[in-house]
């Protein structure tokens, strides 16, 4: 029994959070606990524990007597969080430039082959794969187990942000020429132009997501 509690409240918590994350339930937007319940045929009390569980994860707010809410996009967090990851980021580059691996050159090859069939495709879902893929390959081929570490706890904070800045149209086409860059540096072992591309890429990320600030407040907090 307890079992089959657990499975279902991962199954609402997996759904609430993928929603939130693709930006299907936006910034502010009240979860409907009740709608939720007949839509996946479960009672009270899984959906009341993934909804607990995502205000944990920051996601969620909870409000007593009012009800829950998804969580708006803290401005200062997000900047400082892209702040660390250009810093580390722009240094891993440079590394890669100094001493990527034949195989490590090879994955972000084929990355970026998969990368244009999704822009071509207009596939936004696989891009957003790939683009996290691309900078996990700098790391895994590199051998840098405790900066991959930090970066992808990163990435796990800013997810919802990096999600939304893919979705106006052009983006994932320039993140394509960006990444298309960095690797170019780094196959010729250009370090100092490895670092700068990569720089480049994460403050454009940064330009992306203060646009997205101005233009949709309501779905912003300082």
């Amino acid at each position: 029994m307890g079992e089959r509690v657990n499975s279902k409240a991962d199954q609402v918590y997996d759904e609430l959070k993928e929603a939130i994350l693709a930006g299907r339930l936006e910034p502010g937007e009240s979860i409907d606990k009740s709608a939720l319940c007949e839509r996946l045929g479960v009672s009270r009390f899984p959906v009341s524990a993934a909804v607990s569980r995502l205000a944990f994860e920051s996601l969620v707010v909870i409000e007593p007597q009012h009800g829950s809410f998804v969580a708006r996009i803290s401005a200062a967090d997000v900047r400082e969080r892209m702040f660390v990851r250009r810093a580390l980021e722009s240094e891993v580059a440079a590394e890669a430039a100094r001493r990527m691996p034949r195989e490590g050159l090879e994955a972000l090859q084929d990355n970026l082959a998969r990368e244009r069939e999704a822009v071509e495709a207009g596939d936004r879902v696989s891009f957003y794969a790939y683009d996290v893929g691309f900078h996990q390959s700098l790391t895994t081929h590199l051998g840098l187990r405790r900066s991959a570490e930090i970066l992808d706890a990163l990435r796990a904070h800013l997810e919802r942000v990096r999600r939304l800045l893919m979705l106006p149209p052009g983006r994932i086409r320039g993140t394509l020429a960006e990444h298309s860059a960095i690797y170019a540096a780094i196959a010729a072992g250009d370090v100092e132009g490895a670092r700068a591309a990569m720089d480049r890429h994460l403050t454009e990320t940064t330009g992306q997501f203060d646009s997205f600030a101005r233009e949709r407040p309501e779905l912003i907090s300082t």
